[in-house]
């Protein structure tokens, strides 16, 4: 144990924020799973409390494993993964299963699932890293650069669009933040959103001419807009017990373990974790989580602006960016902002994959930060093979 902890590296603060948001999630995931357990497991939380600790402790092994190579080694690595992840977001519409009324998973030994868009995010957050940095000379430019950014930007957020349209948006947003501070010329970027808009369009148009069992999620789409405007809506039921939990919450909350609005809103473990939070933790809990989202993303802007190189620098902004948003994103719905869209809270949501993936994610930003520890390491050759 000691040898592994003379190993851990990087950004300290990162590594506290990490743990501190795990410890978190295993309270918030303990006490919402109870009608979970008397559903499934005669009333023995204590199952997945046991099976979300040994998630986090993979997660963790991930990070861990992750942090300790090269982040320029990502750059070729993700690139090949990115060609490996396209077709299986295709095979995922064929034999994908169920998740949340979608088809965004593959099957896996053991009753588990793969979530492909979780791979294609940060395999493509990886591409443009490795793209921008490689094409800084001619960035300006609409063939040698623009054309092939834009390309795999359209076609893996086209691919996760019928399934998961907030995980598209979010991806499709974090790709154009990307481009600006990889400074792509604004008139390519502002034409890329123009051409996503029609492409958007015609795609819902084409959704509402078809028959209605090939509709897919158009209507689950125009229910929660509707929902979240006001209208008479099926979903407007777990944002009102959303609301209810963080009413009863009050400034401190009713303490753990003690919530009962978990007995009543769909997904108190994933989609609306945080209402569960601020309602046994209050209003304070509740900004203690948001704090620990903030501290991480200038933890990595503050990694961004020290690296003397590129790649490290989209790498680390671009992943942090796209954790950060989706953590802002779920927060948002719970406290009724936004729309319902069915997004995780990053490190602290029930999950597998996704708490995977952003343990690696995680673990990438903590081996930026350790090669600023070491001093300057040349990059090139590898971004540029």
């Amino acid at each position: 144990m000691l040898q592994i902890l003379k190993t851990i590296k990087g950004d300290r603060v990162i590594w506290m924020v990490v743990i501190l948001l795990s410890i978190v999630s295993l309270l918030a995931v303990y006490s919402s799973t109870g009608t979970l357990a008397y559903k499934y497991h005669g009333g023995h939380v204590e199952y997945y409390m046991i099976k979300h600790l040994l998630i986090l402790l993979f997660g963790f092994f991930l990070m861990w494993l992750a942090h300790l190579i090269k982040y320029t080694y990502y750059s070729r690595v993700f690139q090949i993964a990115l060609y490996i992840a396209i077709p299986l977001l295709i095979l995922t519409y064929f034999v994908g299963i169920n998740l949340n009324e979608a088809t965004r998973a593959l099957p896996l030994p053991f009753n588990l699932s793969f979530q492909t868009a979780d791979l294609a995010k940060l395999t493509l957050i990886m591409y443009l890293a490795r793209s921008l940095t490689k094409k800084q000379e001619v960035i300006k430019t609409f063939k040698s650069s623009f054309l092939p950014i834009m390309l795999p930007i359209l076609i893996v957020c086209g691919l996760i669009l019928p399934s998961d349209l907030s995980t598209a948006v979010m991806l499709f947003v974090t790709s154009l933040v990307l481009m600006f501070i990889g400074r792509v010329n604004m008139k390519y970027i502002a034409s890329l959103i123009g051409i996503s808009i029609v492409s958007l369009a015609i795609f819902i148009l084409i959704l509402y001419y078809l028959p209605g069992e090939k509709q897919g999620r158009l209507w689950t789409w125009k229910h929660r807009i509707e929902a979240f405007c006001g209208a008479e809506s099926s979903d407007n039921y777990q944002v009102e017990q959303a609301k209810i939990a963080i009413a009863s919450g009050g400034i401190l909350g009713k303490m753990p373990g003690n919530s009962t609005q978990r007995n009543f809103l769909p997904h108190p473990y994933s989609d609306f974790i945080f209402a569960i939070i601020l309602e046994e933790y209050g209003l304070a809990g509740g900004t203690v989580v948001v704090l620990l989202y903030m501290i991480l993303f200038f933890r990595a802007v503050r990694i961004v602006t020290k690296i003397p190189r590129n790649f490290g620098a989209f790498l680390t902004f671009g992943v942090s960016f796209s954790l950060v948003f989706q953590a802002m994103i779920n927060m948002g719905v719970a406290v009724h902002l936004l729309p319902v869209t069915g997004q995780s809270l990053p490190l602290i949501s029930m999950g597998g994959t996704s708490i995977w993936f952003t343990s690696l994610s995680i673990g990438i930003i903590l081996s930026v930060s350790k090669e600023l520890q070491q001093g300057p390491l040349e990059e090139e050759q590898y971004v540029a093979a």
